[in-house]
């Protein structure tokens, strides 16, 4: 919620006005269920990304970027 209190209307079908409904658990505002979903697909985002990275990155291990970066002690 904005720090001033103020509320949006986000026009939604019934059938997602139900799916959310039946996602809300007990005393759960729509706003913290919403912001639950939000961080939740960040971090589904995040992880895709990572999994991409890893996919298509060429890698080297610690000690060998250490000696490579001219590091002592890790």
């Amino acid at each position: 919620m904005t720090s001033e209190g103020a509320t949006k209307r986000i026009p939604v079908t019934p059938e997602v006005w139900e799916s959310l409904s039946k996602l809300k658990r007990p005393g759960q505002t729509y706003d913290s269920l919403l912001e639950e979903m939000i961080a939740l697909k960040e971090e589904h985002d995040f992880l895709k990304h990572l999994e991409e990275i890893e996919k298509s990155g060429d890698f080297v291990s610690l000690d060998e970027a250490a000696r490579e970066l001219d590091i002592k002690e890790l």
